[in-house]
This record gives C-alpha cells, sequence and structure tokens, in this order.
C-alpha cells in the first residue's frame, strides 16, 4: 500500500459534535483534506506546537514526552496513521533510538502533537485517504446533508476552536496593538490558552 504524505491545515471548533475539535490534514500532492475529530486537550496542544510565539511557562503532556525523549536520545522518525475502523484513525509512531527502529500504537491526536514537536512527517495510506478524505467545500450550496455536516466542520480550519461570543470578540478589538500584546503575554503565563488564542487573532487581524 503507498503512503500519502499529509500536513496541517488548521483546527477547527466541531459544529457537529458538542466539546471536540477537527484537525484537518491536508493530502500534500492532491486536494483531499481529511477531517479527524479530536479532544479540547489535544486540540490545544497541537495548536500551541502551531503557534511558535506562545509559549507555555511551564511543559504541557506532549512537551514532557518530547523533553524525556530528547533526554535519552530518542526520536520520532515519523508518524503514520494505518487504519480505520468505525471511524476511529489509529496511529503509530516510528521511533529511533542507537540506530534501532521501534514501532509504537498511539491516538492519533497524540501522534500528531508529538509529531509537530519532533518535526516528523506525517503519512497516510491512500486507501485511507479514498475512503475517508474529503474535497473543502466542493458544492457549499448542496442540500445534501452529509456535505453539509462536512461543511459545518471545516467552516473555519484556519481558527482554533474559538467558540466565543460578538461581546467577546468586540472586547478585544477596544484595545490598542501594545495593550494586545500585553494580555497575550498574560494569558500565556496564566496558561489561558484558548484566551491567548483569541487575542493573537486580533494581533494578527491588525497586522496583516
Amino acid at each position: 500500500m503507498s503512503l500519502v504524505k499529509l500536513t496541517i491545515k488548521g483546527i477547527s471548533y466541531s459544529q457537529t459534535q458538542n466539546g471536540a475539535y477537527a484537525l484537518i490534514l491536508n493530502e500534500v500532492d492532491g486536494d483531499r483534506k481529511l477531517p479527524i475529530v479530536i479532544g479540547a486537550f489535544e486540540a490545544q496542544s497541537i495548536a500551541i506546537a502551531l503557534e511558535k510565539e506562545i509559549k507555555p511557562p511551564r511543559p504541557l503532556t506532549h512537551d514532557l514526552f518530547k523533553n524525556f525523549a530528547d533526554r535519552f536520545d530518542i526520536v520520532i522518525k515519523q508518524v503514520i496513521i494505518h487504519k480505520l475502523v468505525d471511524g476511529v484513525f489509529y496511529s503509530s509512531m516510528i521511533c529511533e533510538r542507537d540506530k534501532i527502529e521501534e514501532i509504537i500504537d498511539a491516538r492519533t491526536s497524540d501522534a500528531i502533537a508529538l509529531a509537530l514537536r519532533f518535526n516528523a512527517p506525517i503519512f497516510t495510506y491512500k486507501n485511507i485517504l479514498d475512503k475517508a478524505g474529503i474535497f473543502l467545500k466542493v458544492n457549499p450550496e448542496s442540500d445534501n446533508p452529509e456535505q453539509q455536516n462536512i461543511d459545518d466542520i471545516l467552516s473555519s480550519p484556519e481558527t482554533f476552536g474559538l467558540e466565543e461570543s460578538n461581546d467577546s470578540k468586540s472586547s478585544y478589538a477596544k484595545h490598542s496593538l501594545s495593550e494586545l500584546h500585553d494580555l497575550l503575554e498574560n494569558a500565556v503565563q496564566e496558561e489561558d490558552y484558548e484566551r491567548a488564542a483569541k487575542i493573537r487573532d486580533e494581533i494578527s487581524k491588525r497586522e496583516s
């Protein structure tokens, strides 16, 4: 079976599953997306790894694993999403120590959070992408309920689960850019990463 390389497009709040997030993976040499539903903690960990300017004052669980692996010269070489059963993705991490490779099973969300920290490539098999891959908003006007659910999940794939009210959004709009940077630093120090992500988005909007 041939492997297909994937990249991370982003994370969005899942409109179809309360409290869950959709991790969107891109096919590198194609147009298909692979959406994977993950939990809030894993979404936060992946988002922090993607956002280079957010540095937690204490290591998160995946950061701790990375520090532990570094201390004992263990490297994650690649992550493979190798199986899909009843809508659940199964993954393996290919690890190396002293030129000896080991395969370790992992939840897909954990495997990807670690792949980001090790700069390891992410792959899946072609048959999994054929089965679960979709084209992003091929027909937004479609009355097909299945297509509509897909559109809901992928409604804002570039953001990290910003489930906020209009009042919350406008409150950040009132601050100056320098104040926003101070608020961002405070949010990170307080380990409130969801608030930090909201402030970061307001800063990005101002600076773009």
